[in-house]
């Protein structure tokens, strides 16, 4: 069996595997070695270090440089997954970010599940982002854990909603603050493009080619893209007063009672009048269908990391990318549960 190399040297153990008459069942047993991994021809610390190794590279690489079969690689990096998620235990989360993850095209969708307490993914499931799907993430968690659940963090996506409310209906639901602010910059968009249509000539010169400026963080921005940002609204008054609007917004997440929000937002909601602003209005309006979910975050105990449930999607997308047509859902499953656990 291989061991870990030493050198340049690969390493091999031969050593004979005692096979013993059970006295209790009368069958015949083969002696158990803890150091071996689940495939006998290699060890588990050869396997761990594979699994490892996995993590930043990709499986035709690491096949290539240690001499193996790509099939070998994957099924010892799965072993590595699942000792990964044996030592991470039974997840029993009190508060929980949910979304979903396109897996390819035509909408294939998979839901994803984190413990928002331990940072770490728990649940990769469902065939599409319907109630049902949702329902078979709390099937599995229990009755007893699923009321537990103390918040529920999710975009605004109905079926979620209907879901939490059946199966953990004490939990409070909060809306994620990146998916709202989203919305908002579509609405922004959809000023400029508006503007874009009505104007002509010289005067689109200073719209044309700068979506990007307008709707990134002031923070973001370059030098030259700063320069940019100032011109255009300067020489767009629609424009400006809709930036200006989109930058104030944010300002609701800081609120610490909920009615010191909703005077925010109703004075907010106030000055679109007279603005011509239909996008703007359009969202207001579903903030006012939503406010409850979005008001969830001014309680103490509602604070946490808005930002996580973004960040695993974003590693998601890099595992996918990685391993583009891959085609195992197990696999698959085991990459999105592991990537935030640590290494063995």
């Amino acid at each position: 069996m291989r061991d870990l190399s030493s050198g340049d040297h690969r390493i091999y153990l031969e050593l004979e595997v005692r096979r013993v008459d059970c006295r209790r069942c009368g069958a015949v047993k083969r002696e158990r070695l803890d150091f071996l991994g689940d495939n006998p021809f290699y060890t588990e610390r050869f396997a761990h270090y594979v699994g490892r190794r996995c993590r930043s590279t990709t499986i035709k690489e690491l096949a290539e440089e240690l001499t193996l079969h790509w099939h070998t690689v994957k099924e010892l990096e799965k072993q590595y997954m699942h000792a990964q998620l044996v030592r991470a235990g039974t997840p029993g989360p009190r508060r929980i970010g949910i979304d979903e993850i396109s897996i390819r095209k035509r909408h294939t969708y998979r839901i994803v599940v984190s413990d928002l307490d331990r940072s770490r993914a728990i649940w990769f499931g469902g065939g599409d982002r319907s109630e049902a799907s949702m329902a078979q993430f709390y099937a599995g968690l229990g009755e007893k854990k699923s009321r537990r659940i103390k918040l529920a963090l999710m975009d605004m996506w109905k079926p979620f909603r209907n879901a939490t409310q059946v199966h953990a209906p004490q939990a409070a639901i909060l809306f994620d603050k990146f998916h709202v602010m989203r919305h908002l910059g579509e609405a922004l968009d959809q000023v400029r493009k508006a503007e874009y249509a009505r104007l002509s000539g010289k005067d689109r010169r200073f719209i044309k080619g700068q979506k990007y400026t307008l709707l990134s963080n002031r923070e973001n921005l370059t030098l030259e893209g700063r320069l940019a940002l100032k011109t255009l609204l300067a020489a767009n008054k629609r424009l400006n007063t809709a930036y200006l609007l989109k930058e104030a917004f944010g300002q609701l997440w800081s609120y610490q009672r909920e009615g010191w929000a909703r005077r925010f937002f109703d004075h907010w909601r106030a000055a679109l009048k007279w603005q011509r602003l239909k996008p703007y209005e359009k969202f207001a309006d579903m903030i006012e269908r939503h406010w409850d979910g979005i008001a969830a975050y001014c309680h103490p105990d509602n604070k946490v990391s808005l930002g996580f449930v973004e960040g695993l999607n974003n590693k998601i997308r890099v595992i996918q990318r990685r391993a583009y047509g891959l085609r195992d859902q197990e696999y698959l499953r085991l990459k999105v549960l592991t990537c935030m656990l640590p290494r063995l």
